[in-house]
């Protein structure tokens, strides 16, 4: 697998890296097949994939602890990337924004315990915490990186004055944003920032949610639990517009030979080198079939085909208010 160096930091990874999140929360089968989740991880370190995607807020904290059951033995060939900020470590525990020094430090601990590691590669903030300057965020993740407990920080669903702001503190490593052929909102402000100032772009649900794969077509197809079943673009009439736009996708697919989510992760690698997405997938099959569409070569005209899809109908999430502050 190509590898691409993240913003001008120095963070190496594999072009495609591996989200983990669905492994053990939010989506159907979810923490159900821990086995074969690391079978899943083992077999994207065999096909050169170095780029593992993590939170404490996925379960919680079980998903890191699974990451860490998978590389016993192995940590030394990935980069690991885990996020803070979305749970009160000065409070319960539940579930709250929280970008203080002090709750910085407490979940780097935390993190580190679980992932059975010395240090972190990549350490992002979750989401932006109104209540805490930017500043003094990045201040304590500075002190971090200046201890060796992290190696690099980012942000995840930052605005473009924040990132700034944070960059001018100590240099932004990387951005993690949602972007894809569903999701093209990074193009406007955010992609321009980032090049600007040098900063790698890690899009996540490269393949909406599934939905760019061209399996979902009703939410019988879900668990009662999973978190799709409350997105406003899996909702009533939405989902039976959403699914002709991947149908625009589909044509493509078929025209090449391909599956619709290798399309779309083509079609996502040609946006630019400095981009690394992190597809998501518990299975061994739907990982090998990603890992191929690194060598599929769309042309021009398909390129612009995909280019001409319509946008979804429906937002992201059904509350848009912790994003792009």
């Amino acid at each position: 697998m190509k590898h691409i160096t993240l913003g001008t930091n120095g963070l190496e990874v594999g072009r495609l890296g591996l989200g983990l999140m669905g492994m053990s929360a939010y989506y159907s089968g979810a923490g159900q097949d821990d086995a074969g989740s690391i079978a899943t991880i083992h077999r994207a370190i065999d096909l050169g994939v170095t780029f593992f995607d993590t939170a404490e807020m996925y379960g919680p904290y079980i998903n890191e602890e699974l990451l860490a059951r998978a590389l016993d033995g192995k940590r030394d060939q990935v980069k690991i990337a885990t996020k803070f900020g979305t749970l009160l470590h000065r409070g319960d525990g539940s579930r709250g924004l929280d970008g203080s020094p002090e709750n910085v430090r407490l979940s780097v601990e935390g993190s580190l315990a679980r992932l059975n590691t010395d240090h972190i590669d990549l350490y992002y903030q979750h989401r932006m915490d109104p209540g805490t300057p930017i500043e003094e965020t990045v201040g304590a993740l500075s002190e971090l990186i200046t201890e060796g407990k992290i190696v690099h920080y980012g942000l995840s669903e930052a605005a473009p004055e924040t990132i700034r702001r944070a960059n001018a503190v100590h240099p932004v490593t990387a951005l993690q944003t949602e972007y894809s052929l569903w999701s093209r909102d990074p193009e406007a402000e955010i992609l321009p920032v980032v090049r600007e100032l040098g900063i790698g772009f890690v899009p996540y649900s490269p393949l909406g949610r599934g939905f760019l794969t061209g399996t979902i077509r009703s939410l019988d197809q879900l668990e009662a639990t999973d978190f799709r079943r409350n997105n406003p673009r899996f909702e009533g009439e939405n989902l039976e517009t959403n699914i002709r736009i991947v149908e625009q996708v589909d044509a493509v697919a078929a025209e090449i030979g391909a599956r619709p989510g290798q399309v779309a992760l083509a079609w996502l690698l040609a946006q630019g080198d400095d981009i690394a997405p992190i597809p998501g997938t518990k299975r061994v099959a739907y990982l090998e079939e990603n890992v191929a569409a690194e060598s599929l070569q769309l042309s021009a005209e398909q390129l612009a085909a995909l280019d001409a899809v319509a946008a979804p109908v429906g937002d992201r999430y059904a509350d848009m208010t912790p994003l792009n502050r």
